[in-house]
């Protein structure tokens, strides 16, 4: 078996450019070395390879046969070379790459589509892909590599993740316009009791919170229908079977509807949080997304 060659990127590098300009000290000159800088990694590629490349005189600087058949090999893996570094100096400056984030989907609806559009306007080579899914499906990615990173509702729990919170979120009723409460301005939690309620259902990370509420201000809950998204039960409601608890997240509602957000009160929020793998550092481009969301407002009612 041959042993591997000895050659230095800084011999090739020099012997491309004295092959160039046809002379030692012009190529010195080009590249920053001196005349005898140049002769000397000449020389020590020429014993490495055991092949003399180049013949000199004092008035000419000749390619030999294998020496011209060489530069054209060498330029070309120089070349692929040079590209490959400076895509990984554009990756480290966060200016290209692609990021998958997984976001729950009353925080993917209002607060994601901002996240993206500022990712296109300060990083327009980062490719941003979104993920909507029910938490445990974003922390079930987390965990596992799938994405870079999540936006959940927090707190949770688990050894293998981080999260680091980024806003907080409170509740807010939906009801047809002419429902009694929709009169008010805001309304309390007690009011709920005797309603006939249409929910998200427990694959969602705020309904554990709205009943937990809900039963500290005394509320037997109603639960006429559970559902997966928010349009759903936005048709719901606005068809008359009840009135909802959501988030503000979970907004806005749709155009030309027949239904109003009121707050409910006293406040009660939930946590927006950032998570990622504890054994994991994310990449230049990640951190570039990830540092975006941080940067959003603390309260989601100062979104707009």
């Amino acid at each position: 078996m041959n042993a591997p060659l000895n050659v230095t990127l800084r011999q090739l590098r020099v012997f491309i450019e004295v092959s160039r300009l046809c002379s030692f000290s012009r190529a010195g000159d080009e590249i920053g070395l001196t005349q005898s800088a140049v002769s000397r990694c000449v020389r020590e590629l020429e014993g490495e390879i055991g092949l003399k490349l180049i013949d000199r005189t004092t008035r000419d600087v000749q390619l030999t046969d294998v020496g011209t058949n060489l530069v054209g090999t060498v330029s070309r893996l120089l070349a692929d070379l040079d590209e490959a570094l400076r895509e990984a100096r554009d990756l480290g400056q966060q200016k290209r790459g692609r990021v998958i984030v997984a976001a729950s989907p009353t925080v993917a609806c209002r607060l994601m589509p901002r996240v993206i559009a500022a990712c296109l306007a300060q990083f327009p080579l980062v490719t941003m892909i979104l993920r909507d899914d029910v938490q445990s499906d974003v922390l079930r990615k987390v965990k596992s590599g799938e994405v870079d990173f999540g936006v959940v509702i927090g707190p949770f729990s688990s050894d293998d993740l981080i999260g680091t919170p980024v806003m907080t979120d409170s509740f807010c009723l939906v009801a047809r316009r002419d429902h009694p409460l929709a009169r008010e301005k805001a309304v309390p939690w007690a009011a709920l009791a005797g309603e006939r309620l249409v929910m998200l259902d427990y694959a969602s990370g705020s309904r554990p919170i709205i009943d937990s509420v809900m039963q500290e201000h005394g509320v037997e809950a109603n639960v006429v229908q559970e559902l997966g998204h928010s349009a759903t039960v936005f048709g719901l409601v606005e068809a008359g079977v009840g009135v909802s608890v959501l988030p503000w997240l979970a907004l806005p509602l749709p155009a030309d509807s027949s239904l109003v957000a009121l707050p409910l009160e006293p406040r009660a929020e939930r946590t927006v949080e950032l998570v990622r793998r504890r054994d994991r550092s994310l990449s230049p481009a990640a951190e570039s997304v990830w540092s975006l969301i941080a940067a959003l407002p603390a309260r989601a009612e100062e979104l707009d």
